[in-house]
């Protein structure tokens, strides 16, 4: 536990200490894409589907081991915290807000209690639902990419109806 530990927090000083990484333009439905394939099986098990509401050629100027990991944590919480009253639905948008861009990854899983939970959603080794598989890295490793990125990240909840990921990234030429 304690080397695991020890690893998590080099993951993390690596990732604050490279601050000036470099970003590329990305296909934003290409890495969803790709993404989406290498978890068929999770997606697949859980009957779970993705659908894409924006331009198919729509790109981001982003670090693009970045971009794939925070997905790939999205849509695997998504799955991880499904309701078990229905299908995973997951939708992603990409829209325009001002001189920022805007991704959504939305879910209709189990939700949180942000009223509870709020301030504590991106803490490192928070977990809320008693999944025994949850070590509290996700969301705080997909907070500590964004930011590293020049963005923010925001959500909202509801308990039993799901989740909203809100990524803001600043347009770059």
């Amino acid at each position: 536990s304690l080397d695991e530990t020890i690893k998590h927090l080099n993951e993390i000083i690596g990732i604050r200490a490279g601050m000036d990484l470099p970003l590329e333009l990305i296909g934003v439905r290409e890495t969803v894409d790709n993404v989406a394939q290498s978890i068929r099986l999770l997606l697949d098990n859980a009957q779970a589907s993705i659908r894409c509401d924006f331009d198919p050629n729509a790109q981001l100027r982003v670090n693009h081991a970045y971009f794939e990991s925070i997905l790939l944590n999205l849509l695997t919480n998504a799955i991880k915290y499904r309701s078990p009253e229905r299908n995973p639905e997951i939708d992603i948008h990409l829209h325009r807000e001002g001189s920022r861009r805007v991704l959504s990854v939305r879910d209709n899983g189990l939700g949180m209690d942000l009223k509870r939970y709020g301030s504590k959603v991106f803490g490192l080794y928070k977990t809320f639902h008693g999944n025994p598989d949850a070590k509290g890295m996700g969301l705080f490793m997909t907070k500590v990419q964004v930011e590293a990125m020049g963005g923010t990240i925001e959500l909202e909840s509801e308990l039993n109806t799901g989740t909203v990921f809100k990524i803001y990234l600043h347009e770059q030429n």
